[in-house]
């Protein structure tokens, strides 16, 4: 139950953290990244020139006075506005009753708690073990790694 209420804490303060900002802006250059938005030429294949344009954009994006540099303002807005619009899409895939909040039930899914156990628990014993879970903390940090070499 601790779990559960310090990820409410953790959702609320990202969603307080731009408030109404969300809704006052257009979000679509912040939706997240297609297929069809990064093959920029329509030709079905994404070129390295391509994912290149699209690191320019984001830059640009958070460059708000347009000076060709980021200070630590821009990033911390842009990153605020990164936080607002997840917390946005977790509330509404969370929300089941579409009251716009989220219940300590709703934000417990023991599919999910079950999902993560399985992919760690590598040899279906239903025990994880010390090696068990150090492997799947290392993939996780390979993953992470690996996606942000290419956001």
């Amino acid at each position: 139950m601790k779990t559960t209420a310090f990820i409410a804490l953790i959702a609320a303060t990202g969603i307080t953290i731009a408030g109404g900002a969300a809704l006052a802006r257009d979000n679509s250059a912040r939706a997240p990244i297609d297929f069809g938005t990064l093959d920029t030429d329509g030709d079905g294949q994404i070129t390295l020139d391509e994912m290149r344009d699209r690191s320019t954009e984001r830059f640009e994006r958070a460059d708000t006075d347009g000076d060709g540099f980021l200070t630590l303002e821009e990033i911390q807005t842009a990153a605020a506005e990164r936080v607002t619009d997840r917390a946005a899409r977790m509330l509404e895939r969370m929300d089941a009753n579409g009251d716009g909040k989220l219940s300590a039930e709703e934000m417990q899914r023991p599919d999910r708690a079950e999902r993560r156990f399985s992919r760690v628990d590598t040899d279906g014993n239903g025990v994880i073990t010390q090696a068990e879970f150090d492997a799947a903390r290392d993939k996780a940090r390979g993953a992470r790694k690996g996606q942000g070499a290419s956001d």
